[in-house]
Formats: C-alpha cells, sequence, structure tokens
C-alpha cells in the first residue's frame, strides 16, 4: 500500500534513534534535487542524508550556492526531489500526499525567509499577515480569540499592538523580521526552517533576532533547521551542525565537536574565514584554502561516514580510515594559522600578498575618486593643465581621476594639433 494511502494524519511522536535514544521529527533519505532537464539539468543536492531529532537547532552552513536553501525548500515542498525521501514523523512527506496530510503539514512546518522585506505582502497590513494562517486553518474559536492571538505573538516579538494596523514598508528591516517571525510561530509549529534569517540585518539587531528564537524553543519546544553561511553565528546556536559543498553533505558534528576536530577540508577553510576580533591577529592570518582536487574520487567512491562521537565525515575509504584514525586519537586539525611579524622569512610572505597591481587599486578606489566628466571636459580646454592635475591625482592613488583628465588633455592635444595643422594649410595657401 503506498503511503499517500496509507497516511492521511501525521501521528503524534516520530519514530526513536536507536544510537541517541531521540526523538526524529525531520530525516533526509538519499535526496536528490535537480533543476532543468537533460544535458542541461544541475544536480543541486546529491544524495543528502541527515536527521533532525525534535527540540535542537540543527544548522545547515555552506557557502553561497552549496544547497542550503534548496534543501530547506524542500523540506515546505516548493522544491521536489528528484531521488530519495523527506521523512516527518516518520512519514513521508516529499512526492505526492493526501490532502489531510498535507495540511498538517503546513501547519507544523513553518519558515522564516531571508529578505524580511520580499517575504511580506506589501499590500496587507500587520494584523492580515499574521492572521492569515490563522483564517486558512481556522485556529480560532471567534474575532475575540483570534485578535488575542495576535497581539500575544506581536508582543511577544517585541513589537506593539498598535503596529497592527501598519503596512510592511512602514517598519525596519529588524522589525520587518521580527512581524515574519511572529507570522511562523502564531502556527505554533514543531518545525521552523529559518532561511539565513538575520543576514540582512545589522549586528545589533541580529542578537535580539537570535535570542527571540532560542526564547521560542524554550517556551514552545520548537525545532530549528537553521540555514547560515556563518559559521561564528550557528556555533553559540546549535545543537549539531551540517556542513554543506557543492550539494554534498561533507560533515555533520555536534557544534563543539564540529569545531574541535573538523576533520574534512572545507570545514576547516571555513573555520579559517572566521573573522578574529584581534586586528593585528586577523591581519597576520593565514586563511586555509580548499582545494577539491586535493580528493581522488576516480575509482573509491565517498560516502558519508561515522568516524565515532556522532561524528559523520565525508570521504572515500582511505580518507575515513585517516579520520578514525585521527578522532580516536584526539588529534585536533590546525584551521588557522598566525604568522609572526617579527620574522623576516613571514614577513616577506605577507608583503608579497600586499603587493597589488595598479589596475586592481582601481578597485579600491578612494572616497572622491569618482572619474567625473568635469575632469574630461577642463583637461580638454586646458590640457597642459589637465595633465599637470592628472599626475598629481595618479600620485594619491586617485587613478580614476587621473584617467578622466588624460583622456581629457590627450583629445584637446589632438584637437588643438589638428587646428594648427589647418591653420598653417590655409596661412600657406594664402601666401602662394
Amino acid at each position: 500500500m503506498s503511503d499517500e494511502k496509507k497516511f492521511h494524519h501525521l501521528p503524534e511522536h516520530g519514530p526513536i534513534d536507536e544510537k541517541s535514544g531521540k526523538e526524529i521529527l525531520l530525516s533526509l533519505k538519499n535526496v536528490d534535487i535537480t533543476f532543468g532537464k537533460g544535458d542541461d539539468a544541475v544536480r543541486a543536492v546529491k544524495n543528502a542524508s541527515f536527521d533532525i531529532y525534535k527540540g535542537e537547532t540543527f544548522s545547515l552552513v555552506g557557502e553561497s550556492g552549496s544547497g542550503k536553501t534548496t534543501i530547506g525548500r524542500a523540506v515546505i515542498r516548493v522544491n521536489p526531489c528528484a531521488k530519495g525521501e523527506i521523512q516527518y514523523k516518520g512519514v513521508r512527506i516529499s512526492g505526492k500526499t493526501s490532502k489531510s496530510l498535507d495540511r498538517e503539514v503546513i501547519r507544523n512546518i513553518q519558515m522564516v525567509f531571508q529578505d524580511p522585506a520580499a517575504s511580506l505582502n506589501e499590500r496587507a497590513t500587520v494584523d492580515y499577515i499574521i492572521s492569515e494562517g490563522l483564517y486558512n486553518f481556522h485556529l480560532f474559536k471567534d474575532e475575540k480569540e483570534r485578535v488575542a492571538k495576535v497581539e500575544k505573538i506581536i508582543e511577544e516579538v517585541g513589537l506593539l499592538p498598535e503596529h497592527l494596523t501598519r503596512y510592511p514598508h512602514e517598519f525596519s528591516g529588524g522589525q520587518r523580521q521580527r512581524i515574519g517571525l511572529a507570522r511562523a510561530m502564531v502556527m505554533d509549529p514543531e518545525l521552523v526552517i529559518a532561511d539565513e534569517p538575520i543576514s540582512a540585518l545589522d549586528v545589533s539587531i541580529r542578537a535580539q533576532v537570535l535570542n527571540l528564537l532560542k526564547k521560542f524553543q524554550r517556551e514552545k519546544d520548537v525545532t530549528y533547521l537553521f540555514i547560515a553561511h556563518d559559521l561564528s553565528i550557528v556555533r553559540f546556536i546549535s545543537d549539531r551542525i551540517g556542513v554543506i559543498y557543492k550539494g554534498d553533505i561533507v560533515e555533520i558534528a555536534d557544534a563543539e565537536e564540529l569545531f574541535n576536530y573538523p576533520m574534512h577540508p572545507y570545514t576547516r577553510s571555513l573555520i579559517s574565514a572566521i573573522p578574529i576580533p584581534d586586528p593585528a591577529l586577523e591581519k597576520n592570518k593565514v586563511l586555509f584554502t580548499y582545494d577539491p582536487s586535493m580528493h581522488d574520487y576516480s575509482e573509491d567512491k565517498p560516502e558519508l561516514v561515522d568516524i565515532g562521537n556522532n561524528h559523520l565525515v565525508f570521504g572515500n575509504k582511505k580518507e575515513i580510515e585517516e579520520y578514525r584514525t585521527m578522532r580516536a586519537n584526539g588529534q585536533k586539525l590546525k584551521s588557522i594559522t598566525i604568522l609572526d611579524p617579527n620574522d623576516p622569512a613571514t614577513r616577506e610572505k605577507v608583503d608579497a600578498v600586499e603587493i597589488i597591481k595598479e589596475e586592481d587599486l582601481v578597485l579600491q578606489n578612494p572616497l572622491h575618486d569618482t572619474g567625473s566628466i568635469w575632469y574630461t571636459i577642463g583637461s580638454f580646454f586646458l590640457p597642459p593643465i589637465g595633465l599637470i592635475v592628472g599626475l598629481v591625482f595618479r600620485k594619491f592613488k586617485h587613478f580614476r581621476n587621473w584617467k578622466a583628465c588624460k583622456k581629457g588633455a590627450l583629445i584637446g592635444l589632438g584637437v588643438l594639433g589638428v587646428i594648427v595643422l589647418l591653420f598653417l594649410l590655409l596661412l600657406g595657401s594664402s601666401l602662394l
């Protein structure tokens, strides 16, 4: 019997993981997500498998284009799975499902989007935006209960009831993200997918939104799939972290385990990119760069394997044995190298990195290096003065202004030369 016929409702609890004894809320099993068809097909996610336990924060980390958001959108069934399946409380929710099951999944899984401006309906009031889910699922007995629910949630996210009559464009980015969070939380979801919810916000506002997320988790036992690209943030809010690179899940571990024992080279490169608060140390830091060509997967194909301590790493048999040995010995791999500025040998390395070509300096132009057309026009009428001014600009690395002056002066000198030549020809013809 097929799943869509067998399951019309979600069970009260999900299956229990044998190793940890925790309830599995969401499970991805060998999921492939592909965009396009035929030769133009792009495999955005490859054989992704991981579990999210009830009540935890599972963070999915990787650079832009790695497939993080693609997985999040697949969980809410926006992106279909080309292979594998997604289970919620042990019930398959990917692919075709019954209408009743579909409504339960929508009700239980909510999403907070990256762009707080684009995710809110500009023509609707805040009151309607937050109430829309309540209307769709009839989650209130009467108008009084609906108003009470909306006012309670708007106050819980740090806004006021009088804000309910306003429109999204009247709020700041941080306030709009609070509205998006209120819209999700008013549904009392079990799972919230937070797709980079703080990347578009100021640093001070980020902390407030993160504190709100943790507050709701404590009070409502909410589970989070937190999607981000910044490891420094997810370290302090995550129970477990999954690292994804070009569609492949390359490492999964508890937050502190991942930072103390990063095994996969890509994870180490992400950790090395975290800024150091000390400017002197940051200046002399050498980034660990990940090179995919270091792996030889031509014959021995890689897999995601548990190397112990609930730590999964992506690699072939040879690499997995090395990772397992290093972890068993408690060997910590170095992700960050700080050069000694007093050592001449390392100083030469730093100096070599800091040498930038003149063409590249154009990209780092000073504030008033605009290359204004007025420099070109002025130099056209007064070429000698334009060249002198241009040389001064060049000395102070105002390369755009220097090029504008040089261009105007050269054109001006050319036009002046043509005028002089024509004058001499006319003078010569008149004498003859």
